[in-house]
């Protein structure tokens, strides 16, 4: 049986870093078990990487162990100017098996998006694996530790659920809204009275 909890990955460069031009957040899928490695090769290379952590307890007969495991295994995040030279030296580190999109081209991921794991994993927030999901009303927590994550509203057994999904990768995580204040994330060309606010 194991028992799982989650933390943010201190080795890996904040997402705040400053980048020129129109750098953008990329996933890079990674040789088997090699994400660690791919994420250190990047990052001595100057690239922007994110790798997600979650620390697992591993609960054997006679002992418990921790370990540090990838969030979404095969896969890390790169923020690059995808036309640069960027590009070519994260193809070339060691353990990155190629961007992760159509015909190999890469397809870049909001801001927002990386930024919400990245929350969610500095505050601890207990996370589970959900079915990929890129449909539902689009929401944004109000209140608390997570104020600004935005992700996906749904129910699951009567308890209010956000599901934050990473399109290329076709990958969800999911969190307890049970104590957060959340509201609906503005549409293009919405007004503000447009916006409904949920407890």
């Amino acid at each position: 049986m194991n028992t799982t909890t989650q933390s943010s990955d201190s080795g890996s460069l904040p997402i705040t870093a400053i980048d020129g031009g129109q750098a953008r957040w990329y996933a890079i899928r990674t040789r088997s078990r090699h994400e660690k490695v791919a994420a250190r090769e990047l990052d001595a290379h100057g690239i922007n990487v994110f790798l997600p952590l979650v620390h697992s307890v591993r609960q054997w007969s006679d002992r418990r162990t921790k370990v540090e495991l990838p969030l979404f295994p095969g896969y890390a995040f790169v923020r690059v100017e995808y036309s640069s030279p960027d590009r070519v030296r994260v193809l070339r580190a060691i353990g990155v098996a190629g961007f992760v999109g159509q015909n190999a081209a890469g397809s870049w991921i909001p801001d927002e998006q990386i930024e919400s794991i990245r929350t969610i994993l500095v505050r601890g927030v207990p996370v589970k694996d959900h079915p990929f999901l890129n449909v539902g009303e689009r929401v944004r927590v109000r209140n608390g530790s997570l104020s600004g994550v935005e992700g996906i509203l749904v129910a699951v057994k009567g308890s209010r659920t956000l599901v934050i999904s990473v399109e290329p990768i076709q990958r969800s995580l999911c969190i307890s809204l049970d104590d957060y204040d959340i509201e609906t994330v503005e549409k293009q060309g919405s007004t503000e009275t447009d916006q409904a606010v949920m407890r």
